[in-house]
């Protein structure tokens, strides 16, 4: 198995980038938040021999002062480069998301802006709606090897306590919803009419918003998509009581209607996880429509809306990366068709 990179990163840092901040410049150092975390499979530990192919090396992360950046990291580089080697257990300091190599320094404020849209912890409902919730998970994975301010780690606490309960229910009434409405529902439909093209769009949404409030219901955030099955197997309740329907249904031999069975029984178990909860009062068995299907979910998002306070039913929760986005697009733009064609791993044929 292939030791993960945050371990690998650690090492190098504790070798050879701490002595030289710390010995060198202390007054700086002691105002840096350092670690991983982030983008990349890397910062969940979910790295694997796959992750090698790009983006992926010796990395550390630093937050630290717009100031010192502009006026101290220079000579912090100058200083690192007469001492780091090229390579440290077989890896390279390959280059980053961010500018710069191996060893990038970011403000906390603009960290903040392009993972969750603001400068500093939500503090608002809408604040709290406006965030996609992966982008949540890009603050608080990885991990922090020093930060004796505090500043960082406290930006992190913040977030893992999760979310305010009214801002959950609010999340996970528009999952209901679109659960229901734009998956079960449309699923059915699809079925009906024949229309497979249809019907792989409703099933892979309906599964994926199922999943995902398996977390919602453990208050755990949930990732981005690809690490999303991994982090599922970690729920302490949900994942026991999903997992076969969950693993039946995705499985590429299980036929349509099957699916659709499969996807209503998903719905049965939200449906008890909320009741047992007190987050929907219980109510009497419900049947389907021969032509509508199981619109359950539907309910729960009727019981829980009628009890949400007046001011978050206007809010709509995001769940598209924009801020993600809004830096990608940047960064992007700024490659050469060299470097852009690198990370993608694409070799240009002869012409």
């Amino acid at each position: 198995m292939t030791p993960s990179i945050i371990d690998i990163s650690h090492a190098f840092f504790d070798e050879y980038v701490r002595p030289v901040l710390a010995e060198q410049f202390p007054t700086e150092f002691d105002q840096m938040a350092i670690g991983v975390w982030g983008l990349g499979s890397e910062a969940m530990r979910m790295d694997d021999d796959f992750s090698r192919d790009h983006h992926w090396g010796l990395r550390i992360d630093i937050i630290m002062p717009e100031t010192l950046i502009q006026t101290r990291w220079p000579d912090m580089v100058a200083a690192l480069e007469t001492r780091l080697p090229r390579s440290y257990q077989g890896h390279s300091l390959g280059e980053r998301a961010v500018v710069g190599a191996g060893i990038t320094p970011e403000p906390l404020a603009g960290f903040l802006r392009r993972t969750i849209g603001l400068d500093h912890p939500p503090e608002t409902y809408a604040e709290w709606l406006g965030i996609p919730e992966e982008d949540i998970v890009h603050v608080i994975n990885g991990e922090v090897w020093h930060d004796p301010s505090g500043r960082f780690t406290a930006v992190r606490e913040r977030l893992r306590g999760y979310y305010p309960e009214p801002v959950r229910l609010r999340r996970l009434a528009h999952w209901c919803r679109f659960y229901s409405g734009m998956g079960t529902y449309a699923l059915k439909r699809a079925l009906l009419r024949q229309n497979a093209y249809y019907a792989a769009i409703a099933f892979g949404r309906a599964i994926r918003l199922g999943v995902q409030m398996a977390f919602m219901l453990d208050k755990t955030y949930y990732p981005y998509d690809k690490w999303t099955m991994a982090a599922f197997r970690q729920l302490p309740r949900m994942y026991h009581r999903l997992a076969p329907l969950v693993d039946e249904a995705v499985d590429i031999n299980t036929g349509w209607e099957r699916k659709l069975e499969l996807l209503d029984r998903i719905s049965d178990v939200l449906d008890q996880t909320m009741v047992e909860d007190g987050i929907i009062p219980p109510h009497p068995r419900f049947q389907g429509s021969p032509t509508s299907g199981y619109r359950l979910m539907e309910w729960a998002y009727w019981e829980i809306i009628r009890r949400l306070p007046p001011e978050l039913l206007d809010i709509i929760p995001q769940w598209d990366q924009v801020f993600m986005e809004r830096s990608v697009v940047h960064y992007v733009a700024g490659l050469s068709a060299e470097a852009w064609q690198a990370a993608l791993n694409l070799t240009p044929l002869p012409a």
